[in-house]
């Protein structure tokens, strides 16, 4: 699987587009900020687009949605438990003053245990709330690579701060489907840089009980 990052936007969100080799099937995963070079990148391939995926649906991970649609249809996957927060992207940006245009419904629902399958590739789903009560994991084990949004990052998790968050669940997400993964398992992250479950295992502050974080 070919992963492509595409960085942007006022919360340096990263969305991706994962290509199945073997097929040249595409997907797009939370478009923000760097949309419209997402669509640069799909042109320039010639890639059609399979899918749009979203792990959740905070503005910064949705507010590039309209700018691909543009370039092509593809149906919309989201959790049902973050479609109030989907529905309410134009108040979440005016709240932060960033525009965001009204979304089109999405077209299917993500449920934990879940396989999406694109082209000879495929994705496991896990429901991980936390962050936001329906973000989602998508996992490929044949790959070693997780897609977990805004869960964890290199050194630092996810906010619980914001509506719909909250702490201990995000604890329990992180103990349950990102710590359970192989040690060299690549994390893609919502923000910064990729990372390991094995690294974040042994160096992120906020899972060591050693500098003050809750998780072995």
């Amino acid at each position: 699987m070919r992963i492509e990052t595409f960085t942007g936007g006022p919360f340096v969100e990263n969305g991706y587009v994962a290509v199945c080799s073997a097929s040249g099937a595409s997907v797009v995963i939370d478009p923000g900020g760097g949309a419209a070079d997402m669509v640069s990148f799909l042109e320039s391939e010639r890639l059609g687009l399979d899918a749009i995926l979203l792990t959740h649906a905070h503005l910064d991970h949705v507010d590039g949605l309209r700018t691909v649609l543009e370039h092509a249809s593809a149906p919309i996957y989201l959790h049902p438990d973050d479609r109030e927060l989907y529905d309410a992207a134009p108040a979440q940006g005016e709240a932060f003053g960033v525009f965001v245009p009204e979304l089109p419904p999405p077209d299917r629902e993500w449920a934990h245990g879940d396989t999406f399958t694109f082209g000879e590739c495929s994705f496991a789903v896990s429901h991980t709330p936390g962050h936001a009560p329906g973000h989602v994991i998508l996992y490929a084990a044949d790959q070693g690579i997780a897609f977990v949004g805004d869960v964890v990052f290199a050194g630092s998790i996810g906010r619980t701060d914001l509506p719909g968050g909250n702490y201990e669940h995000l604890f329990k997400s992180i103990r349950e489907h990102v710590l359970t993964l192989p040690d060299e398992t690549r994390l893609f992250t919502g923000h910064g840089p990729p990372t390991t479950v094995g690294h974040e295992r042994v160096s992120n502050p906020f899972l060591i009980p050693h500098y003050g974080g809750e998780l072995a």
